[in-house]
């Protein structure tokens, strides 16, 4: 049953990864332009450049806000990878054995709590 829940989460995450490919594409494209703008921005020395530089990247970011629905197909990836990181993994029930040993530097917060009582 396990496989199944997370086969069907997988699909699921897939088809909305799929849908969001473009929008992701033109946030990558974005955000990739606005580094160059304000690389051009940080090395030109003349006012009307620098102006134009700003209203190159304002109309960039205004492109990259448009696309910030895209985040919703990096969730999506990232879903994918943690079903494809647990597709394998054994459903081991964890267990807690308490070894008894009288060693006191190995058994110090056991003896510190006897002590304690």
């Amino acid at each position: 049953m396990r496989k199944f829940m997370l086969f069907v989460g997988g699909l699921i995450a897939f088809l909305i990864l799929l849908a969001n490919i473009g929008p992701m594409v033109l946030l990558a494209l974005s955000v990739w332009l606005l580094y160059i703008v304000f690389k051009q921005f940080m090395k030109t020395d003349s006012t009307a450049a620098k102006v134009g530089w700003a209203l190159a990247g304002l109309l960039i970011m205004s492109i990259a806000f448009s696309n910030m629905y895209a985040v919703i197909g990096l969730v999506a990836a990232y879903a994918l990878y943690f079903i494809y990181k647990n597709w394998n993994k054994d459903e081991v029930p964890v267990v807690d054995v308490m070894e008894k040993d009288d060693d006191p530097f190995t058994n110090f917060e056991r003896q510190w709590a006897e002590l304690n009582r």
